[in-house]
């Protein structure tokens, strides 16, 4: 059989590709169908282990596609220097990336134990915690503009060798690890913003694109300013009429 196709030296980074997008793909197919059943924005009685296994499908989903680029390109660098080893450093990178990614999932279920309990143990009636929520959006619209903000957006766009975490002297565990925390940094508040919009597939696909086009696309404050400006006008309606998230 002819395996020039497998000898060819840009196979391993289109395999890469490849694997990042078909797991990208299935992520979403999974959280489509699992939208029906387990409410990740309600925690209460959801044991840690299936709320963070639902947060790394969505994290897989909503992730891979805007770290792809910065991806391949590490692998890219990595070929430079070993390119025997590449693929397996290439990995390595993406699941620090993803136990960083971990961490904030663990956060993000205390946050919504502590908000639930809150909730339970006093008289905060549906408006007031409406109210709440819109702040959170408001809040994750204003860190649009944060020059926080833009330093964490600075690191998670090629070309690679513009970062500061990226040295040819580091590991590329320390190195996906490093990628993750300015990853978090820039996306967290965004993550955030999905619970009072509900966890809706609509809503991650929306935050999705958003991210996609902040990592993307030429012109990345733009797409970040954008965002923010509707999360602040929405926030700030939800805010002023709260009836509005009721049913």
């Amino acid at each position: 059989k002819d395996t020039s196709l497998l000898d060819h030296p840009s196979f391993p980074r289109i395999l890469t590709l490849v694997l990042l997008l078909e797991l990208a793909f299935a992520a979403w197919v999974f959280l489509v169908w699992h939208s029906h059943t387990t409410e990740m924005a309600t925690a209460t009685g959801l044991h840690a282990a299936h709320f963070l296994a639902d947060w790394a499908v969505m994290m897989v989903a909503m992730m891979f596609p805007a770290a792809a680029l910065m991806i391949l390109a590490f692998y890219k660098a990595q070929a430079v220097r070993h390119a025997d080893e590449a693929f397996g450093s290439t990995w390595v990178f993406v699941t620090a990336y993803l136990l960083m990614w971990a961490g904030a999932g663990m956060a993000a279920y205390a946050g919504v134990l502590i908000a639930e309990s809150a909730a339970i143990h006093t008289t905060l009636g549906p408006v007031v915690a409406a109210q709440f929520g819109a702040a959170i959006l408001l809040i994750a619209g204003v860190y649009q503009f944060t020059p926080l903000k833009e330093k964490c957006l600075s690191e998670c766009r090629t070309p690679i060798d513009m970062t500061t975490w990226h040295h040819d002297t580091a590991g590329s565990f320390r190195m996906g690890l490093l990628h993750g925390v300015y990853c978090l940094g820039c996306n967290w508040l965004l993550f955030a913003a999905l619970f009072p919009l509900g966890m809706t597939i609509g809503a991650m696909a929306v935050i999705t694109l958003v991210i996609l086009a902040e990592k993307t696309l030429p012109w990345p404050t733009s797409a970040s300013y954008t965002a923010g400006v509707v999360l602040v006008l929405y926030g700030a309606v939800l805010i002023a009429s709260p009836l509005l998230t009721m049913h």
